[in-house]
């Protein structure tokens, strides 16, 4: 029996792209949380020719992420994952209930630590395997009204950072890959992400939000497609040689950069706090 592919996050955007562009080269099963997303999934690679198994799958419950990967192993094992799901919110620190910022890392980092977690044994047993993870350039730099996003992806990337040497003499690859802005739903849902206190008018922070908000905005006017970043998931799963950090796209690499040059931290100050700037 063939190993497959395990994609978490398809329902929509980068998720179900990269489900699409796999399903060619070999046996994929994509995750989604909902009937009307496994569903619309199914229709879409009907219409793409391809052949995927759809799976319901909240990343966020752990006993269902070990039954998930318990079936497959069964069934062949997993030659890669590619764990997608995630989410964004939007608030800064004094704004934050604790109970967001645990809700953000229980789906940006612990449903990653997880899900890898459960992936593990059946790839080194049989020495070979691929831990792809898609972080942000968020992972990297820190962004103003980003606080509890961009803490969970800096604790992913610590994470997998820290695994991968060890990982890596059993056959066994880690790969990270941090996506600029993509264009998807999240400037139109921006709203819904943030905490309410964050987005009141009367925020004492409102001056900075809106000046973040405008920022955000002529970013994603930019953006790359879903399927662009779809190009570079699929290379990091079946190119036989991969860098543990992957961007995908030069805009991205050149902001990781500010980030990987500057030993003092002003560089990465100065470049945020223009972003928090009033609209001109």
């Amino acid at each position: 029996m063939m190993a497959r592919m395990l994609i978490t996050g398809a329902s929509t955007g980068i998720g179900r792209a990269t489900a699409l562009a796999l399903a060619p080269h070999g046996q994929v099963t994509a995750t989604v949380r909902s009937s009307e997303a496994a569903a619309q999934l199914s229709e879409a690679a009907d219409a793409a020719g391809v052949e995927l198994e759809v799976a319901h799958l909240d990343v966020t419950d752990h006993a269902a992420v070990r039954a998930l990967v318990a079936d497959l192993e069964a069934r062949g094992g997993i030659s890669a994952l590619i764990h997608n799901a995630g989410q964004g919110f939007v608030g800064t620190l004094e704004q934050l209930d604790l109970d967001d910022l645990r809700a953000c890392f229980e789906v940006n980092f612990f449903a990653v630590a997880a899900t890898v977690q459960a992936v593990l044994p059946g790839m080194r047993q049989r020495g070979a395997g691929r831990v792809v993870v898609v972080s942000s350039v968020g992972g990297a730099i820190g962004q103003p009204f980003n606080d509890a996003y961009c803490a969970s992806k800096f604790a992913v990337e610590g994470l997998l950072e820290s695994l991968a040497p060890v990982v890596r003499p059993h056959g066994i690859d880690v790969v990270v890959v941090e996506p600029g802005p993509v264009a998807t739903q999240f400037v139109a849902n921006v709203h819904g992400l943030g905490n309410p206190a964050a987005m009141a008018p009367d925020s004492p922070y409102a001056t900075e939000r809106d000046g973040y908000l405008a920022r955000v905005g002529q970013s994603f006017a930019n953006a790359q497609s879903s399927e662009e970043v779809a190009e570079v998931l699929c290379r990091a799963v079946l190119d036989p040689v991969v860098a543990p950090r992957v961007q995908t796209s030069a805009f991205a690499a050149g902001f990781v950069a500010t980030k990987l040059t500057d030993l003092s931290g002003q560089a990465v100050q100065d470049l945020t706090s223009s972003w928090v700037a009033p609209a001109s």
